[in-house]
């Protein structure tokens, strides 16, 4: 899979969060990319392993987004 392509899946993984009724909640950078840690308001928690660089420099808008809108 190319990168672009693997940045467009994990771009999705991110929406489909989003559309659930979460929010980022906490991100783990490491060698191997970041977790994010994704809550729904009450006590629901996913997390999800990112690994692109486009991917990571994309939810960092989103959280400066997240950030703004509270």
């Amino acid at each position: 899979m190319s990168d672009y392509q693997e940045y467009l899946l994990e771009r999705e993984q991110i929406h489909r969060m989003f559309e659930k009724g979460y929010f980022i909640k906490d991100v783990q950078e490491n060698l191997s990319g970041a977790l994010l840690k994704f809550e729904k308001p009450g006590t629901e928690t996913e997390t999800l392993h990112i690994k692109t660089a486009d991917a990571r420099k994309y939810f960092s808008n989103l959280i400066l987004q997240q950030r703004q809108n509270v």
